[in-house]
């Protein structure tokens, strides 16, 4: 194809676009965000993004049967994940941090946590609130004699992976009892779908006890605790604590093996220690030149215009480095009349 054709035909590409659909679907943890990047790009393009809270499986599931444009999960895929989706590509969209919440009616301080006794009271070792491990990391709080209820995930989700990898960090037992994964076996508790099902259930029942997002624990009100980190510090979650997290992290290019990345548990004094990326999930190789053409735009958009988005709704914008990276990697991309 000579230079003059294969730009006419770029040109046509582009003004083809409006009114083209893209489709995703997978993570719940980013959803109000990727929500809200649908409605700002749709008024700037005429592109429109439609995107299913699934849960991560369900987006890792969808787009390797290429029934999606981009999956999105909380994450990374796994060697035997990426041997099904030949030409995959990771791009890191923003950052989060899952939040152990409570709903403890009485009490109006905020509890503080470690990893052995947040292992304890999810594997079903602590039962009640008025556990003396609870007691010793709160003296001052009267913490009632009341039953703990544990809610979890049912579902395959990126948000199970997180918090299962930091147990794993933090407590032995754990790691020998339950491992992590997107979907594990629970000693028992009250199952919930998604980071909205849990954040219902601990709303509404009291003494309850689970985890979630920040963006969901923060629209619904909830109480959540305050976590010692690596350092010894008890930190809570917000968009600095969970950027200083992620503020050492050297990152994969976007067709390499990302299974090992991540900052669960990460060094720094003031670092959140369940903080996460959240990433899209490409085929590097698209069929179609339309639908190619607008999801390479939208991701472009979305690592940088996008990124501005994300602090209003608790989540941390990317680092300058990973956009870098995600330039790189969207570059990658290819579809008919691009070369």
């Amino acid at each position: 194809m000579s230079d003059v054709t294969l730009l006419l035909a770029l040109l046509f590409l582009a003004a083809s676009l409006d009114g083209a659909m893209i489709y995703g679907s997978g993570a719940t943890f980013p959803a109000p965000l990727i929500s809200k990047w649908a409605e700002e790009y749709e008024r700037v393009s005429d592109v429109t993004v439609e995107y299913s809270p699934v849960g991560s499986g369900g987006g890792v599931e969808q787009i390797t049967k290429k029934l999606v444009d981009f999956g999105a999960s909380d994450a990374t895929m796994n060697p035997e994940e990426r041997e099904k989706a030949p030409g995959i590509l990771h791009i890191p969209v923003t950052l989060g941090g899952v939040v152990v919440a409570y709903n403890l009616p009485e009490i109006k301080e905020r509890l503080r946590l470690n990893g052995d006794v947040v292992a304890g009271i999810f594997s079903g070792q602590i039962e009640r609130w008025s556990d003396e491990r609870i007691k010793k990391l709160n003296p001052g709080i009267e913490l009632p004699d009341e039953e703990i209820r544990v809610v979890h995930r049912l579902d395959s989700s990126g948000t199970n992976f997180i918090f299962t990898r930091y147990l794993c960090e933090v407590s032995e037992d754990w790691k020998k009892s339950y491992g992590h994964g997107k979907l594990i076996e629970w000693f028992g508790g009250i199952p919930a779908k998604g980071n909205d099902g849990v954040s219902e259930i601990l709303s509404s029942l009291p003494y309850s006890i689970g985890y979630v997002e920040l963006t969901w624990a923060m629209e619904k009100g909830l109480s959540h605790a305050l976590i010692k980190n690596s350092a010894g510090n008890f930190i809570g979650a917000n968009t600095t604590t969970i950027a200083n997290a992620a503020s050492a992290m050297r990152l994969p290019r976007g067709d390499e093996d990302w299974s090992n990345v991540s900052i669960v548990n990460a060094p720094g004094n003031l670092s959140y220690p369940i903080s996460s990326f959240s990433y899209l999930l490409v085929y590097r190789d698209q069929k179609d030149g339309r639908t190619g053409k607008a999801l390479v735009d939208f991701l472009w958009w979305a690592v940088h215009e996008g990124q501005s988005y994300a602090e209003a709704l608790h989540y941390v914008p990317l680092p300058t480095g990973v956009v870098k990276r995600n330039e790189e990697t969207i570059k990658m991309i290819r579809y008919p009349f691009r070369e």
